[in-house]
């Protein structure tokens, strides 16, 4: 069997206050355009079955046009691949915290041949190609409740997709940053992979194995909370059960740079300003309509002020995103008994204010998402 095997779609997304001639807004423009391009790709290979691992979309609510593109898509692979099953399950972005609400992705059930898991854990089984998918959505694994995970007697293929975070020494080796806050802990000990003809992963946008059986396809556009983590192309996995080897499907997206860090201690501002010059001049083909990135380390607030901020202007209306990116010099104190300690920066101290010692006692108020969130608020104040 050939699986395609998609994740992380976030339709929706939206960045930037840049807008096309239409009107749209530019980011969430790019990740449509992403989508189509993997549907066609998927078209092409042909595969036996279509799995969706979670985060269809960005938000719980997503706008009338990403909910009119998505459904556009759906349909079209649907028609070009009659007989074809889809699957698909609800990620933490697209999932309600009621369940008055609904969930958008029962939309999709409307198309032939789509099969949609929002909410609980179950199996899917598909008799026209002999499968048993178990699908373990973003709410069933977060609600507190034991789930097992067990692969189907007798099914003569046994597939498992989950949206969620997996736990374990592998993971914690090869997982290299979080990507996305808010998602389910599961230990790779309670999935098991051997027992398994494939183990369809989302929530980590890098395309990362955990076992050869066992893969994240990652994100088919930039959409995480640190895009600069994520220079790998985006795209989706196409998996053969009877080679045990999966293929790459890449995508175009927009151009991501991230030049390389200057250290500014001991220099003057026009000496900043012409080492940030160099690094933008040496971009190939400009930066026009890129994301762009300079990280400036121990650069004072005095400095920063004295930078040529017209030429930064300028280069923030060329890019579609320009990001000075001015980290102060760390500060170290001294007390009479004890060795220099570093003091905490804004977003630690936030972080150690959000965690320990604020009590939260609203249960539904997420502790690492409020972190992230404050942080990246800091994060936008300093950007701004």
């Amino acid at each position: 069997m050939r699986i395609a095997h998609w994740a992380d779609l976030h339709l929706g997304f939206r960045a930037y206050h840049r807008v096309t001639q239409r009107g749209a807004n530019v980011r969430e423009a790019d990740v449509a355009d992403a989508f189509r391009q993997a549907v066609a790709r998927t078209v092409e290979l042909r595969p036996d079955l279509v799995l969706v691992a979670g985060d269809v979309f960005h938000t719980v609510r997503p706008s009338n046009t990403a909910i009119a593109e998505a459904f556009r898509q759906f349909s079209l692979l649907a028609e070009r691949l009659p007989g074809v099953p889809v699957v698909m399950i609800a990620g933490n972005h697209d999932s309600p915290r009621s369940a008055e609400t609904g969930n958008i992705l029962h939309l999709f059930r409307e198309i032939e041949g789509v099969r949609v898991v929002a909410d609980e854990c179950r199996a899917v089984h598909l008799p026209g190609i002999d499968a048993s998918i178990l699908c373990l959505p973003h709410v069933s694994l977060s609600g507190g409740e034991e789930t097992r995970i067990e692969p189907e007697p007798g099914a003569r293929h046994n597939l498992l997709m989950l949206h969620g975070t997996i736990g374990g020494d592998v993971a914690e080796r090869k997982l290299r940053y979080v990507s996305e806050y808010g998602g389910a802990i599961v230990p790779d000990t309670d999935i098991g992979p051997e027992r398994w003809d494939y183990v369809a992963l989302g929530h980590y946008h890098i395309c990362t194995d955990l076992a050869p059986n066992m893969w994240y396809a990652g994100g088919i556009e930039r959409t995480s909370t640190n895009i600069w983590m994520e220079k790998e192309e985006k795209g989706f996995l196409l998996f053969d059960t009877e080679t045990g080897t999966a293929e790459f499907q890449p995508v175009r997206t927009r151009p991501v740079v991230d030049l390389p860090r200057l250290d500014a201690r001991g220099l003057s501002p026009a000496e900043v300003d012409e080492s940030i010059h160099a690094a933008v001049s040496r971009v190939p083909e400009g930066i026009r309509g890129k994301l762009v990135r300079m990280v400036v380390g121990d650069i004072p607030r005095a400095v920063v002020r004295e930078l040529n901020h017209r030429r930064i202007r300028e280069w923030k209306a060329e890019a579609l995103h320009f990001h000075l990116d001015a980290r102060p010099p760390e500060v170290r104190r001294r007390s009479g008994s004890a060795a220099p300690v570093r003091r905490q920066t804004l977003q630690e101290q936030v972080s150690a204010f959000l965690t320990s010692d604020w009590q939260i006692r609203d249960p539904i108020v997420k502790t690492d998402r409020l972190v992230n969130l404050g942080t990246e608020y800091v994060d936008r104040t300093g950007e701004g």
